[in-house]
């Protein structure tokens, strides 16, 4: 069973950083925030996984939910400035 934990942490850490590659690379704003925010989806779901549930609720919370409805918000306020 402890095998299993380690595959799966070490799939997670992979996939954080080909999001983080991702999210560096991409030329279109909105493809880089969501990207952002499975960085921090997986990070929560890694920190579910290493036994602490209330780290990985603050950040699946804060983390993925807020800061990229944030994101978009700014995003979208930035956008509208430029049409008027």
């Amino acid at each position: 069973m402890n095998n299993i934990l380690i595959g799966i942490a070490i799939l997670l850490a992979i996939s954080m950083i080909g999001a983080a590659v991702v999210a560096i690379r991409v030329k279109r704003p909105a493809i880089a925030i969501l990207a952002a925010g499975m960085i921090s989806l997986f990070a929560s779901i890694l920190f579910l996984f290493l036994a602490a549930p209330d780290v990985a609720m603050t950040e699946a919370a804060i983390g993925s939910g807020l800061t990229t409805f944030l994101f978009f918000f700014v995003l979208g306020r930035v956008r509208g400035d430029e049409h008027d």
